[in-house]
């Protein structure tokens, strides 16, 4: 067996280069070889431009001579070019033709209108904003604040948003039980690993609710049980009677009829996990947009020992930004924390100490108040637009956020109306795709309008407003 030494030359962001010293292949040969794959698999793009003939002999410890010939080869087989002042690069059309898409480009692209709940208003990004307040982040952030730092998250942030909680969400927060995270998935996959793991089996569900917090309670091998939500929100009698030991709730704003928790049940819930020693999953997705008056507070603030408060920045800034927290009860948060640290050791530094600063400098504040009165004025369009071409239809769940319910008419078939309202480019969203339990339901659709501009809702609205109607 003969013992080939390897080494191996970095050229940039993937892309390596191999030279068998023992080998019986020449050097040249091989370097040719290497370079040739590189460019035809696509490590290395068109016009994208090689090092100088010195820099590479010099990382590949050959002679200068031997690169120089290596690249006039591939020079002369159509493979790169050359310019004075320019260097050698990848020549254009080296590579060979990508395969023609398989999904038409209309598909992908999705409805011209689209109704889909839970899209904030992406245009409305406060980027001066952001971009200050990362600045102000890279600016001030001592060099401790570059490493690992704290799995639970960067000290500032957890302090803010502690702050933030008690003023705004009524929480009983302290900083050293919260911890940052990557938004509410991430929160609540943490929180239900954890309850798996210290013995729980059975997690209520609102119905109708969304479907991703049902996807992580079987992941962690927990058995997911419905719970109907009627006008005043979750049936507590029918929580006690499933044995559950948790329970994931959207009591400001649920998700998606769009009904308040009602003050009785909310007393109810709080009372059923003290009894039980359950924990609550309260998810406070967008409860800063309430529109009739101030937001509902948190419920963790009545029950703190039991609920699990689980927010994010997704519908106030963006989804993209993938920053969120949980302000655990005492006895998860250590669990959860180690969890948290397990996963990825803790969530980008520098955008804690930039979201720090935007809530500490008031921006966030005047962001949010903002883009109230812009959902304001959307929630509005839609209203107007469906009493003009739709009477018929009745709106509910608009106190707060920016989705909406809207009942159709009797004997309407909401998937029959999503299906037809594709084929003329616009989205909408029957409830019956939010429902676990069989049995009869009024026809619903489930309107976001977030993500909408006003003129966008009304003429989805009346592109669609025969379908609406009714049968």
């Amino acid at each position: 067996m003969i013992l080939m030494s390897v080494e191996w030359a970095g050229l940039g962001p993937q892309l390596l280069l191999r030279l068998e010293r023992e080998g019986d292949e020449p050097l040249t040969s091989q370097l040719e070889r290497e370079l040739r794959d590189a460019i035809r698999t696509g490590r290395l793009g068109p016009d994208e431009r090689l090092p100088s003939s010195r820099a590479l002999a010099r990382e590949l410890g050959v002679s200068r001579g031997l690169v120089q010939e290596c690249y006039a080869q591939l020079h002369a087989e159509g493979f790169l070019t050359t310019r004075t002042g320019s260097g050698t690069r990848v020549a254009a059309g080296a590579q060979p033709a990508p395969a023609p898409a398989t999904v038409p480009a209309a598909a992908a692209r999705g409805p011209a209108i689209d109704f889909r709940p839970g899209q904030p208003d992406l245009t409305s990004f406060p980027r001066g904003d952001w971009m200050w307040a990362m600045r102000e982040a890279t600016r001030t952030a001592p060099a401790p604040a570059l490493g690992y730092g704290d799995p639970r998250g960067v000290r500032e942030l957890r302090e803010v948003l502690a702050g933030y909680l008690r003023r705004v969400r009524g929480a009983a927060s302290d900083p050293e039980r919260i911890i940052v995270c990557a938004g509410f998935a991430q929160g609540a996959n943490l929180v239900l690993r954890t309850l798996a793991r210290s013995g729980a089996r059975v997690v209520a569900l609102e119905d109708p609710g969304d479907i991703d917090p049902a996807l992580s309670v079987g992941w962690w091998g927990l058995r997911g049980v419905p719970v109907a939500v009627d006008e005043h929100g979750v049936d507590v009698a029918a929580l006690e009677r499933t044995g559950a030991e948790a329970v994931v709730l959207t009591p400001a704003h649920q998700s998606p009829t769009g009904v308040v928790l009602a003050p009785d049940r909310r007393r109810a819930i709080a009372a059923w996990a003290q009894a039980r020693d359950a924990t609550i999953l309260e998810d406070d997705y967008d409860a800063e947009f309430r529109y009739d008056r101030e937001p509902v507070g948190a419920l963790q603030g009545l029950a703190p020992a039991h609920v699990a408060l689980l927010g994010t920045v997704s519908k106030s800034l963006a989804p993209a930004m993938r920053l969120g927290w949980i302000v655990c009860p005492p006895g998860l948060a250590e669990a959860v924390a180690e969890a948290k640290e397990l996963d990825d050791r803790g969530s980008p530094g520098l955008d804690q100490l930039a979201l720090a600063a935007l809530i500490r400098s008031g921006r966030y504040d005047r962001h949010l108040r903002a883009m109230r009165a812009r959902y304001a004025g959307k929630r509005a369009a839609l209203i107007e637009a469906l009493a003009t071409h739709a009477p018929e239809v009745e709106l509910r769940g608009l106190a707060a956020g920016f989705h909406a319910v809207a009942r159709l008419p009797e004997g309407s078939d909401e998937r029959a109306i999503a299906e037809a309202a594709r084929t003329r480019s616009v989205g909408l969203y029957p409830m019956s795709a939010l429902t676990w339990a069989s049995g009869a339901r009024p026809p619903e659709l489930v309107l976001g309008f977030g993500d909408l501009s006003e003129p966008a809702i009304r003429r989805g609205i009346e592109t669609v407003a025969d379908l609406l109607r009714g049968p």
